[in-house]
């Protein structure tokens, strides 16, 4: 009887023995299961941080890099300049055609500047009279650029009424030109007739067309 209580006591401690061995199998594998997660996540967490903290820099052509500022003005480079009047060669031509209602003077301002130059819109003109300056007013038509090359010209109209009444009316001496946009004025002789109708109402009776409204053989 001895002997086998002996015996059930040494079956007794070997199972012991396994039991607590598994058990520190299972937790050995619990406690392990963190770092393995861990160094997964790792990468993740160490992109986009510099050492001192900082947005880590994504390299030269990357998203994230400010783009360069464009050069101040470019935009302006190669713009035609205006003409003025030191550019400018001013004419003036007769160029009424019989049966029109009112007659026409032909202005022309011809390019001798070696460069483009850009005109536009309407001149300054006056007509000089026995009775003083007269202003000529704009006919209201549309206006457009034209860029005028070296020995180029662009041209516009005068037209006034005709002096039909028998009397001298307002005798015409002399045409004062201002290119658009400029403040040095042209004077010139007047080659179209020699008066106006005497007038009784206010206002102009001379009209302009805005440059490039007139042709060279109108």
């Amino acid at each position: 009887m001895r002997v086998r209580k002996l015996a059930f006591a040494a079956l007794a401690v070997t199972a012991a023995l396994s039991l607590t061995a598994c058990q520190d199998d299972e937790t050995g594998t619990a406690q392990g299961a963190p770092t393995a997660a861990a160094s997964t996540a790792a990468p993740t967490a160490s992109t986009g941080t510099s050492p001192n903290g900082g947005p880590a820099s994504s390299g030269p052509g990357k998203a994230g890099t400010p783009p360069t500022a464009a050069p101040a003005g470019s935009g302006t480079a190669g713009k035609t300049a205006k003409c003025r009047t030191a550019d400018l060669t001013i004419t003036a031509a007769d160029r009424t055609i019989t049966g029109d209602t009112d007659n026409t003077v032909v202005v022309e301002l011809k390019n001798h500047s070696g460069k483009d130059c850009t005109l536009s819109g309407y001149a300054g003109v006056d007509l000089k009279t026995t009775a003083g300056s007269l202003s000529a007013r704009r006919s209201g038509e549309p206006v457009v650029t034209a860029v005028v090359s070296p020995g180029k010209s662009s041209y516009f109209g005068i037209s006034y009424p005709a002096n039909k009444t028998g009397g001298t009316g307002l005798r015409i001496t002399g045409l004062v030109v201002t290119p658009p946009d400029e403040t040095q004025p042209v004077t010139l002789p007047w080659p179209g007739a020699g008066s106006l109708p005497a007038m009784d109402t206010d206002g102009s009776p001379v009209k302009i067309g805005p440059m490039g409204s007139a042709g060279q053989g109108q």
